[in-house]
């Protein structure tokens, strides 16, 4: 294979049956190779444009390609990739400084690695260590990673390799009030969900260090705490001693309308994990403490690839572009009008169940006429909408919540050319069903 072969799809499709782990699975029937982007589109080998409403997940925040941090990479590229965390190096250390003011309160005492599940990893160690106690607390319906412990706190048994969960982890309900699974109803529950919570601190006393939490449940299908639930929770951690880690690897850096998705609620975590958009594309994730917290961590710890001079100076770069086109602003009111849009949607065709979301972190829940979770319809749905140039992605535990979450740059015209789409396809309904990975 000579470096400059174009690969077809079914090229790229025999290499990744004969080279790749069989749990790597990629969207849509009829599969694309994307080879590069600018701002808020993509574009595959046949030079076909998509607009890109799913980021990598919330990872391209500023947009594919912004020109001012591919400089500020490169630039470093050209003098020094790497050494490690054994050596002073200037952008690692300015971003820390850089970190904790964009996040602001007491979250100030950064560690740097490359990925939000070795992020969580590390906060869940943290906790140990600061509290000297065993045990966590996680949401159902969560995801918090691959890695072992990571992905055994994760509540979705879909997204667990390993079926057991570690005998260390307690899960309480998530407060998906669309959906309750407690069979209850606001206001009149009173926050059970949250109660649950210490229930399980009182029959386990003195052994629960932390409760890990995404403030909106990413590929748990966008669920939204409905308001005073975290507040309610910290007020339970706290009789209890438990630490607050809050999980922003889909929910940070603008995305849901504010810098940090905890920060539409009243509380103070002691810790948050970040990845993802930290980077805009490169590599890069951090856990960031209070300084009472980070006290407890000690012992010599470093990350070889943890604050790589690259990754950290195009985590500046992003940090600087987030600032100077207050992109929390931008993403709250553009949020808007696709709410607003989806909304309407919702409003003409029965099988939407329900649109949520904060900020550009929004979901729609399809669900068939007997009101169970519409996945291969919305297989369908995503295959045509890609087939028209916008790509989305799919969450939840049933696989039926079609999320939108594009680069928080997206203009007004292609908001308005998303909905268009969106409705075109909407109307051509039933699709023929399938399914896919």
């Amino acid at each position: 294979m000579t470096p400059d072969k174009t690969d077809s799809v079914d090229d790229l499709l025999a290499l990744k049956r004969d080279y790749l782990m069989p749990c790597v699975f990629h969207f849509f029937r009829r599969p694309m190779v994307l080879e590069r982007g600018a701002g808020t589109r993509v574009f595959d080998t046949a030079g076909k444009a998509y607009v890109d409403c799913y980021a990598g997940v919330g990872v391209s925040n500023c947009g594919h390609a912004e020109p001012s941090i591919v400089a500020r990479a490169t630039a470093q590229l050209g003098r020094l990739a790497h050494t490690t965390t054994i050596y002073l190096t200037q952008p690692m250390l300015r971003l820390a400084a850089s970190l904790a003011g964009f996040i602001g309160g007491n979250l100030r005492k950064s560690f740097f690695c490359t990925s939000g599940s070795e992020a969580n990893e590390t906060a869940l160690l943290l906790a140990k260590l600061a509290t000297g106690r065993n045990s966590f607390i996680s949401l159902s319906r969560s995801l918090h990673g691959r890695t072992y412990l990571t992905s055994g706190i994760t509540g979705m048994a879909f997204w667990r390799a390993d079926p057991e969960p570690p005998t260390n982890v307690h899960f309480a309900p998530s407060p998906t009030c669309s959906d309750c699974p407690l069979n209850l109803r606001r206001p009149a529950c009173n926050f059970r969900c949250a109660d649950a919570i210490e229930d399980i601190l009182c029959e386990n006393p003195g052994e629960v260090a932390a409760f890990i939490a995404e403030p909106v449940q990413g590929n748990g299908g966008i669920n939204v705490p409905p308001p005073g639930y975290f507040e309610r929770v910290q007020a339970i951690l706290c009789r209890h001693e438990v630490l607050m880690i809050m999980d922003e690897a889909q929910t940070g850096f603008c995305r849901t309308g504010k810098r940090f998705g905890h920060q539409h609620w009243d509380i103070q975590p002691d810790m948050i994990t970040v990845c993802k958009a930290l980077g805009n594309g490169l590599p890069i994730a951090a856990l960031v403490a209070t300084p009472a917290v980070a006290a407890a961590y000690t012992k010599p710890g470093a990350s070889t690839f943890g604050g790589n001079l690259v990754c950290a100076s195009a985590a500046l770069a992003t940090l600087d572009f987030m600032r100077e086109h207050k992109l929390e602003q931008a993403a709250a009111r553009a949020g808007e009008r696709l709410r607003a849009g989806l909304d309407a949607i919702a409003s003409r065709h029965a099988c939407v169940k329900e649109v949520r979301g904060l900020g550009l972190m929004l979901g729609m829940e399809l669900v068939t006429p007997e009101g169970e979770p519409a996945g291969p319809l919305l297989d369908d749905l995503m295959e045509t909408l890609k087939d028209l140039g916008v790509l989305t992605g799919k969450t939840g535990p049933g696989r039926n919540v079609l999320t939108l979450m594009p680069p928080l740059v997206i203009t007004d015209a292609e908001i308005e050319h998303v909905l268009h789409t969106l409705n075109q396809v909407f109307a051509g309904l039933p699709i023929r069903s399938g399914v896919s990975a």
